[in-house]
């Protein structure tokens, strides 16, 4: 079973092994025991046979395979692997909890059948935890919850549970109770079977199941009590089963309970502390319990001339084929791509295409990945993860039998918030400096290679200074080019502030055919909280303005969000009506009422009074109480505004929004206020309006730039 896997659907009865086949992924905040988590699952499937941790001597955790996370004790890209637990092959996939790796979060939940969010025993439900649950439910991806670090001081499950509630407004059952806790963690409490469950053994290999002892007797019927009444407003058989105070039979609680996760309606808590190999294998039993297979996720695909007509893809092996490509990795051997079979079944050697482009790429090489490692296989099917190697495409591509048969929805790609300009040290790299960032940039798509027209220094953004960190290390390392960074640059987004209306005419004669075009509207702000950026709205009528000229209007406009008149910043939150205008038999064209709306739009901006908007990001920081102090200080220096604060055995928790103009060097400066011993982690929250004398240092600094750069 350590060696290589079978594929996961072979020829025969298809539907059976489907059923069995599980795509889970593992997802939390920043330090919460994930990659702990996965070690322990590769271990007790037979995958490996010696744990490794994340942190300390040895080799490392298997799933942080880069140098760098291994050195850093975190996960920076999302692994892949596949184990099989009591007959059920599962494709597992770690991912990272900081949020400047998020798009390797976003991609993994857009393929994967199911999840499980881990959550620390004591800090509970964190930022990131609240970003992850977000995504899974963008892409309604089922999931069970692991409370992990039970032997932690201050381990609290019952406050992670009401957490949830409050915090992720989800329905969590708790099935489970600990046996201790902190130090005196010895197991758990099975609220189904009622029974203790014991993990013995060097490295908790051996499960027992005996009976409850007497002083947790009366809490695990209560206990138990209220999960059963939890799971009956999903049923009203179970429901009937309780009032007439009948036993409730164990299948019933399973069916009802999987039934309930894959509605996407409750979601079951489970405990246990993966460090001490504690409560890991009856996670597993869930996960194949109540997880769905391929057959039970309804896969909606769309038509590649016709978006708005859907297609109904199912996980038939023995259908056309329908894969995506959700991840890409650059290989010594050439391009690595991760890909989910969504419906038939790939062969290695033969030809299909991407629906983006249309071309026929020929997957040569076809590879079952483990962390780092691989083995190659002669095909896979309907509900697999596997990985192609050597064809060129981009993260997010439809793969399929036929040229323009479907497009899947593709992946949520966030915004980058920070800029900096990078240079080689020496001027020879300048060949190997451009190879990195191309492929970094087709890597991973939060990360943005520009160069700025004033200054020609190129500029790399991305998620955040841990983000960028990490990149420049990984061109010194893998590509052996030193790079000197500038300093950080923040994305500024510019958004009006009052509603104006415009009656703006574009003439131009000179010899031959001029141009005309007219146009009569209004430009509005929209609210903070809009879905989109822009919204562009025509309301003429009688044809005052023929209807092939519409789409150049809105092009017009399009165009113009890209630089904004004040500091030449992205324009966001923008509606732009027509109503009336004019036009010239002869003389208007696609071209005047393009150039007629870019004028338009630049006028009627300025008159809107508009306003600088800055990234604002959700500080989470833990220190000993005994900082709180001066944490808070400092944040109120820094523009910030403190939104709640925590205090739990001498621990302090603050949460906070601080504009991120101000948090560079944060970390630095809170190891020194704490004497090492403060943590925090942040993430955007929003966007919002600039106070007007920084507005006024920023267009004034961008001004002065714009100067030197002329010069």
């Amino acid at each position: 079973m350590g060696g290589q896997l079978e594929p996961a659907i072979v020829s025969g009865d298809q539907k059976m092994k489907l059923e069995k086949l599980r795509n889970i992924g593992i997802s939390a905040h920043i330090d919460s025991g994930k990659t702990t988590l996965s070690e322990r699952i590769l271990f007790y499937t037979g995958r490996i046979h010696k744990i490794e941790e994340v942190k300390g001597g040895g080799a490392g955790a298997t799933m942080d395979h880069m140098d760098l996370e291994k050195e850093r004790g975190i996960t920076i890209t999302s692994a892949a692997t596949s184990v099989e637990w009591n007959g059920y092959p599962i494709n597992l996939i770690d991912t990272p909890g900081h949020v400047d790796f998020t798009v390797e979060v976003e991609r993994s939940l857009r393929v994967l059948d199911g999840a499980v969010l881990v959550l620390c025993a004591v800090g509970g439900v964190q930022s990131q935890s609240m970003t992850v649950d977000r995504q899974m439910k963008r892409y309604h991806v089922p999931r069970l919850a692991f409370i992990n670090k039970m032997d932690r001081t201050g381990a609290d499950p019952l406050r992670v549970c009401e957490q949830m509630r409050e915090k992720l407004g989800c329905d969590c059952l708790l099935m489970q109770l600990p046996m201790g806790a902190g130090e005196t963690f010895e197991g758990v409490i099975d609220l189904i079977k009622m029974q203790t469950i014991r993990f013995n053994g060097n490295e908790g290999e051996v499960v027992t199941y005996e009976e409850i002892p007497v002083e947790y007797q009366e809490e695990s019927v209560t206990a138990r009590g209220t999960m059963l009444e939890q799971l009956a407003m999903y049923s009203d058989d179970l429901m009937e089963l309780l009032l007439s105070e009948e036993a409730v039979p164990e299948q019933m609680i399973h069916d009802v309970l999987e039934h309930a996760v894959q509605e996407q309606e409750a979601t079951p808590v489970f405990l246990g502390t993966a460090f001490r190999n504690q409560g890991v294998q009856p996670l597993l039993d869930a996960v194949v319990r109540y997880l769905p297979s391929p057959l039970d996720r309804e896969i909606k695909a769309s038509k590649i001339d016709n978006p708005e007509e859907k297609v109904e893809l199912t996980p038939d092996p023995s259908q056309p084929f329908v894969g995506m490509a959700f991840k890409i990795v650059e290989d010594p051997y050439g391009q690595l791509t991760f890909l989910r079979i969504y419906q038939g079944t790939i062969e290695k050697g033969n030809l299909y295409y991407n629906q983006r482009t249309g071309r026929k790429d020929r997957f040569s090489r076809i590879v079952r990945m483990h962390a780092d490692k691989r083995s190659e296989i002669d095909s896979a099917s309907a509900g697999d993860i596997v990985a192609i190697m050597g064809i060129d495409c981009a993260s997010g591509d439809t793969y399929a039998a036929e040229r323009g048969f479907c497009s899947l929805e593709s992946i949520f790609v966030p915004e980058p918030v920070l800029k900096v300009s990078i240079n080689p040290l020496s001027r020879g790299d300048g060949d190997k400096l451009a190879k990195a960032l191309q492929r970094f940039r087709k890597e991973d798509p939060t990360f943005r290679v520009t160069s700025d027209p004033e200054t020609n220094e190129v500029l790399i953004a991305g998620m955040g200074e841990l983000h960028l960190d990490i990149y420049t290390e990984r061109i010194r390392r893998e590509y052996g080019v030193a790079c000197e960074v500038g300093a950080p640059k923040v994305s500024y987004r510019e958004a009006p502030t009052k509603m104006v209306e415009f009656n703006y005419k574009h003439k131009k004669q000179t010899g031959g055919s001029g141009q005309y075009a007219h146009m009569v509207g209004r430009l509005e702000p929209l609210p903070e909280d809009a879905e989109e950026n822009f919204v562009f709205e025509e309301k003429v009528v009688g044809g005052r303005i023929p209807k092939q000229f519409i789409p150049s209007i809105e092009k017009g406009f399009r165009e113009s969000l890209l630089k904004g008149p004040v500091a030449e910043f992205p324009v966001v939150l923008v509606k732009m009506t027509v109503e009336d205008g004019s036009y010239h038999d002869v003389d208007s064209s696609d071209r005047a009422f393009q150039i007629a709306a870019r004028g338009c739009f630049r006028e009627t901006f300025q008159k809107s009074k508009p306003a600088l908007l800055e990234p604002i990001m959700n500080f989470e920081i833990e220190s000993p109480e005994s900082y709180q102090g001066p944490i808070v200080g400092d944040l109120t220096s820094r523009r910030g505004i403190v939104t709640s604060t925590d205090m739990r055995d001498g621990v302090s928790r603050i949460t906070a929004e601080v504009p991120l103009a101000e948090t560079f060097g944060y970390a630095t400066d809170l190891r020194s206020m704490t004497q090492g011993q403060g943590v925090f982690s942040m993430e955007l929250a929003c966007y919002r309006q600039t106070p007007k004398s920084i507005q006024e240092e920023i267009v004034a600094e961008r001004r002065q730039a714009q100067l030197v750069g002329a010069k």
